[in-house]
């Protein structure tokens, strides 16, 4: 038995498919093109959150709707800031600075700002955000703590 692609399982060549009707150019230029790209809807979302997270080595900041779903974003090192640069006040400013004005395209004008982490870069993004004309309600610092921790490592013997 062969392994064509005749149905009936004869040795013979395939059989041919059915002649399709010919189409014009612009349909089957339209057929082989990739599929049509939505168009982005404009959000206008008058409140939202924004979330700062200031580590040793990075600030995020992310503006998100009071749903939680994400509007915009924005890091030192999105920005083009390196190395130990990333870790700085002005980085985490610039950061904000770019997240507070996509955020203001969207129509957002008030925020609720959430803190988290022990960078130095916590207290002037929140800053820059109130600079741009971004009305803060509330700051809220969300840093993790641990209530006793994890286990201490034994008592080392010499």
């Amino acid at each position: 038995m062969s392994t064509g692609a005749n149905p009936q399982g004869g040795g013979g060549p395939p059989a041919a498919a059915p002649a399709a009707p010919p189409a014009s150019a612009a349909s089957a230029a339209a057929a082989t093109a990739p599929a049509a790209k939505k168009k982005k809807i404009k959000r206008s979302v008058p409140k939202a959150l924004a979330y700062v997270q200031a580590s040793f080595n990075n600030t995020i900041v992310t503006i998100a709707d009071p749903n939680g779903e994400t509007l915009c974003w924005a890091s030192a090192g999105t920005i083009g800031f390196k190395g130990s640069r990333k870790s700085t006040p002005f980085a985490a400013q610039r950061a904000a600075e770019k997240a507070a004005d996509a955020a203001i395209k969207m129509g957002v004008k008030e925020i609720d700002v959430r803190v988290k982490g022990p960078g130095a870069g916590r207290e002037s993004a929140i800053r820059s955000l109130q600079a741009r004309g971004l009305k803060i309600r509330t700051i809220e610092d969300v840093t993790p703590l641990p209530h006793n921790g994890c286990r201490p490592r034994k008592r080392r013997r010499v």
